[in-house]
């Protein structure tokens, strides 16, 4: 019964996509998942602390739940093909339907065993992602939404309600379209937005659901890049858990994107790995620590790895590695926070003495010296040794860069892993 109080990990190996590597590898790749594994297995903590759950492709008639048939077939029919392209950035070998199947029939799973107390919580080490999958559609490296399947295996196994929390730097539109509509799903997502012009376009903070499910969608749309850790901690001290709290999940499922993370060429934000540790530990609370964690985006390898290793360790029983008192927002960080509480406080009681005093907080002026702006302390990390620019261009995550992480960076900041 040793396994049943682990960590429940996935085997690298087991959603594998292969990818081009030469000239210019596509971002989602498989050393994503073997800079993770090789991060767990440095700290001591995979196998030793973990316990691998055998994967399964999932069925046809679970992906129905979440996608239509024509969506799901359209999946399938890519393993008859040497390549092909969904969009210009979102392509398929032959082995790409069994790793998506494969990486939707394992959250599912841990979904079930999580809300069965047979385990405790459990660490999705999946590819590819899947919170841009949306009803019909396959786009930003997803094709299978393995959130939403593993929500409703959750409901299946006997959840009422499910909480999503997606920390990935870009909004999971597909998430967001598959349940918004269903108020016993509650969406949560932060995520760089910049008034619709930061892939994928959607998110904006009066995006509440419809219907019986207005209020059950949570956008938290950041107005620039460079926004870090107190940003973060603030958002989850003020509207996270204030909502999920009144709301009171059965289980939480975290998308867990580390693409907003310091260093990453596609976010281009600074949360550290002891941030994500303090957001994992604050999630905990939130539905008895019945917890999946769902790998999404995340392609500084450095990043990723140090990142969900944190993570990792809180599944595990470690405290976080950030304190939460001294969470002063920046400028672009109050004034997010300020519109969401605006909107969000129709659907949410709660909320309404929080935005009360963070309005007389925001009149008063800055009480930090942290409350600064936040492009411009990223400008100062990157004239200092940190990552240089990228370039985003609209409609794609595709990105166009020399410098790669795995070996092409001067010495002094070549990274050891993503």
């Amino acid at each position: 019964y040793w396994y049943l109080q682990r960590l429940v990990l996935m085997k690298e190996c087991c959603s594998t996509v292969r990818m081009e590597m030469k000239p210019n590898p596509h971002p989602e790749r498989p050393n994503r998942l073997r800079a993770i594994a090789a991060s767990l297995a440095a700290a001591g903590i995979f196998p030793s602390k973990c316990a691998l759950v055998p994967p399964r492709e999932i069925t046809k008639e679970e992906l129905v739940m979440v996608h239509t048939s024509d969506h799901v077939e359209s999946v399938e029919q890519t393993k008859n093909m040497l390549y092909s392209y969904f969009t210009s950035d979102t392509y398929a070998n032959g082995h790409s339907a069994c790793a998506a199947k494969l990486a939707a029939g394992l959250c599912a799973d841990l979904a079930s065993l999580i809300v069965s107390g047979r385990v405790r919580n459990g660490f999705a080490l999946v590819r590819p992602p899947g919170h841009h999958a949306g009803v019909k559609q396959a786009m930003g490296f997803c094709l299978h939404n393995n959130a939403a399947v593993a929500a409703l295996a959750a409901q299946k196994a006997g959840a009422k309600k499910v909480l999503i929390v997606d920390w990935d730097v870009h909004h999971g539109n597909g998430t967001q379209e598959i349940f918004e509509g269903n108020k016993s799903v509650l969406y949560i997502s932060l995520h760089r937005h910049e008034d619709g012009s930061f892939y994928p376009g959607t998110g904006a903070a009066d995006e509440v659901g419809d219907l019986d499910g207005k209020g059950f969608s949570v956008n938290i749309p950041w107005s620039c890049g460079g926004v870090g850790d107190n940003d973060y901690i603030f958002a989850f001290q003020h509207v996270v858990l204030p909502i999920a709290t009144e709301f009171a999940p059965d289980i939480t499922i975290i998308s867990a994107g580390f693409d907003a993370a310091r260093g990453d060429p596609l976010g281009c934000c600074d949360v550290t790995p002891a941030g994500y540790s303090q957001m994992t530990s604050m999630l905990t609370a939130c539905s008895e620590g019945k917890l999946l964690v769902i790998l999404e985006g995340g392609y500084n390898l450095r990043s990723i790895s140090s990142s969900a290793t944190e993570v990792v360790k809180v599944l595990l029983g470690h405290g976080p590695s950030y304190g939460t008192d001294a969470a002063a927002p920046s400028k672009e960080g109050m004034q997010t926070v300020l519109q969401v509480l605006d909107i969000q406080q129709k659907y949410w009681p709660v909320l309404v003495p929080i935005f009360a005093s963070l309005q007389v907080q925001a009149q008063q002026g800055p009480t930090s010296s942290n409350y600064v702006n936040a492009e411009n302390m990223l400008k100062r990390r990157m004239l200092t040794g940190g990552p240089g620019p990228v370039w985003w261009k609209w409609g794609s995550k595709r990105l166009l860069y020399e410098v790669l992480f795995e070996g092409r960076r001067p010495r002094k900041s070549k990274a050891k892993g993503k």
